[in-house]
């Protein structure tokens, strides 16, 4: 079992990754236009709506598993 200043280290990076990731997902979002790409499905139905950015998760997921798989080459 890792010591308690091993899983502090591991916790601060999780933390200022996660902090990098959302700081990242709210600029992008101004430029390129996520959460309305062809593909995210909207259903307005009288004052109820209905919103799933299919397309989006799809896009990030993808970011995401390239990301991780050149990160783990290393």
């Amino acid at each position: 079992m890792p010591g308690s200043g091993e899983v502090a280290r591991i916790l601060i990076a999780l933390g200022l990754f996660l902090a990098v990731v959302g700081a990242l997902i709210g600029t992008a979002g101004r430029f390129l236009n996520l959460g309305r790409l062809p593909g995210d499905i909207l259903i307005r139905k009288g004052s109820f709506a209905f919103y799933f950015p299919l397309m989006t998760c799809l896009l990030l997921s993808l970011a995401l598993t390239v990301l991780l798989w050149v990160w783990r080459r290393r």
